[in-house]
C-alpha cells in the first residue's frame, strides 16, 4: 500500500441551513492542509427549487440527488469520485480547525503509512478499508441534558457513523456502495460497515474531530424516530440475530414496547367485551408499564415543566409507534429481499414519459458492434443487428451521438492507439458518423478517472457534445457502462448479451432486448412509432 494521494468529501443535504456552516468550516480548514480533490454536495430535496445554503461562490460541486434518502445520496456521490479515498460528513457537522491535516494524517496510517500498521497486516489483522472520525456533540452549557441531547450525543460512540467516515473508493465498489433499501440515516452506515468488515477489511478510528450540534427538536421527535424501527428489521434479515452486537448497536426496548402495546390492545378489546377483569389487569400492566417508561426518560433529565410534559405524552404513543413500525418492517420486508437484486431499486413507471435525451453515448464492442478482443483491425469489425438503424433514427431525431469504449490493449501494448482509430473510422463508415469518440486507453491497474465504471468519459464526452450528463442517457452491454452512467447521473439502459451476467441484468433499472428497443425507450412512444 502506499502513501494517500487524494480524497473526495461527499455531503448529501436536504437543504438545511447548517450546510452553510459545514462548508465555511470545510472551506477554513483545507486552506492549512493538503485539500480534497472535490468537495461532492448532493441536493436530495424532494423540491429542489434554488441555491443551496452556502454554495454560492465556493468551489463545490452541487450533484442533483434522487430524493430517496442518505443511503442513496451517499451513492450518488460517491460513484462521481476519482479519489483514493472518499469522505463523509453529514451536513449539519462543524470540522475542527485542523481536521483536513488530521484527516491526512489518519489516512496515511490507514494506508500503512507507520510501522505500527506494517505490523499488524504482517500480523494478519487485515487492510484497513476504512477510518472513522472522532464526533463530539456541542451540548448546551448548563443542567441535565435532555432526552433529545443524550439521543444525539450517542453519536460519539456510535460504530461507523458517517457523521464523518472516510472509505477507500475501491472498497465502496468491491462492496457496492449504500444499500438503498435503508431510506433514513439510521442503520445504512451500520449495514455498510458490516459488510465492509464482512469483507475482510478493517475499519479504524482517526483523531480528526468535527462538532455536531444538538439542535431544538420539536415535541414528537422521539415517536418520528421510531421509524428506524422498520431499519431494524431489515438488519435482521440481513445479518442474523447477532447483528446489534457486530455493529455496536445498544439493545433497545423493542420487546418491552411489544409488550405494552399488547397490554394496551387487551385493556381496549377486554373494555369493549365489557370483560372487566381483563381489561383492568391489561390496563394496570399498560399503565405501570407507561410510568417506568416516562420516568426512565424524565429523571436523567432537566426535570423542567416543558421536558416532563413532552415525555410523558410522547411516552404514552411511543410504544405503539415502535411496535407499528415493527411490523409494517415485516409486512415490507418479503418485497424487499424478492425484489431488490444487489443494491438499487428498479423505478416504479413514471405518470409520463422520461424526456427525451439531449445525447446517447453508446458503448461499442458488445454494444455497437461485435466484441472482437483488442480488435485493431478494421476489417474486422461487424456491427451488432439493428445498430445503424437505431443511429439514424437518433440523428433524425436531432439527439446527438457519442462512444464511450475502455481499451486498455493500449496499455498492454495489444494494440495502438491508431490502430483503436481505424476501427472507430470504419465503424462510422458501417454505421454513421459519430458526433464524439471518447477512449480510455489505460489498463484497469492503473487507476484513471475515465475507466469505465468510473464516470470520467460520460463526463467528458457530454462536455464535448455540450450536454448536460444529466440529459444524457448510456447503453451499453456490461455492468460497468450501467455504473459509469449512474456515477455520472446520466440515464442508463443495459442491453445484454451472452457476455452479459444475470447479476449485472437485475441490477439494472432499465434493460431492453435489443438497441432498436434500447432506441424506442429513449425517444419514447410518440417518436418511435412516428408520430
Amino acid at each position: 500500500m502506499g502513501a494517500v494521494t487524494s480524497w473526495d468529501v461527499v455531503v448529501p443535504t436536504t437543504g438545511r441551513a447548517s450546510l452553510a456552516t459545514l462548508l465555511s468550516a470545510l472551506e477554513r480548514t483545507v486552506e492549512a492542509a493538503p485539500g480534497p480533490g472535490r468537495i461532492v454536495v448532493v441536493d436530495d430535496r424532494k423540491d429542489a427549487t434554488g441555491p443551496l445554503p452556502g454554495t454560492r461562490g465556493r468551489t463545490v460541486e452541487v450533484l442533483r440527488g434522487r430524493a430517496a434518502g442518505p443511503a442513496a445520496a451517499r451513492n450518488t456521490g460517491w460513484r462521481t469520485c476519482l479519489g483514493d479515498w472518499v469522505v463523509f460528513l453529514d451536513d449539519d457537522v462543524v470540522p475542527t480547525s485542523d481536521w483536513a491535516e488530521r484527516l491526512a494524517t489518519d489516512l496515511g496510517r490507514a494506508v500503512g503509512a507507520t510501522p505500527e500498521k506494517a505490523e499488524l497486516e504482517r500480523a494478519g489483522e487485515g487492510v484497513v478499508g476504512a477510518s472513522q472520525g472522532r464526533v463530539v456533540v456541542s451540548r448546551p452549557p448548563g443542567g441535565r441534558p435532555t432526552d433529545w441531547a443524550r439521543n444525539v450525543a450517542g453519536l460519539e460512540n456510535a460504530r461507523w457513523a458517517t457523521a464523518d467516515m472516510a472509505y477507500r473508493r475501491g472498497v465502496l465498489e468491491e462492496v457496492g456502495g449504500f444499500d438503498e433499501r435503508f431510506p433514513r440515516a439510521y442503520r445504512e452506515d451500520a449495514d455498510l460497515g458490516l459488510r465492509v468488515t464482512g469483507a475482510g477489511y478493517r475499519i479504524i478510528r482517526g483523531d480528526r474531530t468535527v462538532r455536531h450540534p444538538v439542535g431544538a427538536p420539536d415535541r414528537w421527535a422521539s415517536l418520528r424516530r421510531q421509524a428506524g424501527n422498520a431499519d431494524d428489521v431489515l438488519m435482521w434479515a440481513l445479518h442474523g440475530r447477532g447483528w446489534r452486537v457486530a455493529a455496536g448497536a445498544p439493545t433497545g426496548r423493542k420487546l418491552r414496547h411489544l409488550a405494552l402495546t399488547a397490554a394496551g390492545a387487551a385493556a381496549v378489546g377486554g373494555s369493549l367485551r365489557r370483560r372487566t377483569g381483563i381489561a383492568r389487569a391489561a390496563g394496570a400492566v399498560w399503565l405501570a408499564g407507561t410510568a417506568e417508561l416516562a420516568w426512565a426518560r424524565i429523571a436523567p433529565g432537566p426535570r423542567e415543566r416543558d421536558e416532563v410534559v413532552t415525555m410523558a405524552v410522547t411516552s404514552v404513543l411511543l410504544p405503539a409507534a415502535a411496535t407499528w413500525h415493527t411490523v409494517a418492517g415485516l409486512v415490507r420486508l418479503p418485497g424487499q429481499l424478492g425484489w431488490w437484486r444487489g443494491f438499487r431499486r428498479r423505478p416504479t413507471s413514471p405518470a409520463s414519459p422520461p424526456p427525451v435525451p439531449d445525447a446517447v453515448l453508446f458503448d461499442r464492442d458488445g454494444t455497437l458492434v461485435e466484441d472482437v478482443p483488442y480488435n485493431g483491425a478494421p476489417e474486422r469489425v461487424a456491427p451488432m443487428p439493428g445498430a445503424g438503424d437505431a443511429l439514424e433514427r437518433l440523428r433524425q431525431a436531432g439527439v446527438a451521438i457519442g462512444v464511450i469504449t475502455n481499451q486498455s490493449g493500449v496499455a498492454r501494448g495489444l494494440v495502438t492507439i491508431g490502430q483503436v482509430h481505424a476501427v472507430n473510422r470504419r465503424i462510422e463508415e458501417l454505421i454513421g458518423p459519430v458526433d464524439a469518440w471518447v477512449v480510455c486507453p489505460h489498463a484497469p491497474e492503473e487507476g484513471c478517472g475515465c475507466r469505465k465504471p468510473r464516470p470520467g468519459m460520460v463526463l467528458r464526452a457530454a462536455a464535448r457534445l455540450g450536454a448536460d450528463p444529466a440529459r444524457c442517457a448510456v447503453v451499453g452491454d456490461i455492468g460497468s457502462d450501467i455504473e459509469a452512467a449512474e456515477a455520472a447521473g446520466a440515464r442508463s439502459i443495459l442491453v445484454p448479451t451472452t457476455q452479459t451476467f444475470a447479476s449485472e441484468v437485475a441490477r439494472a433499472r432499465e434493460v431492453a432486448p435489443d438497441l432498436r428497443s434500447a432506441v424506442d425507450r429513449l425517444l419514447g412512444d410518440r417518436i418511435a412509432t412516428g408520430g
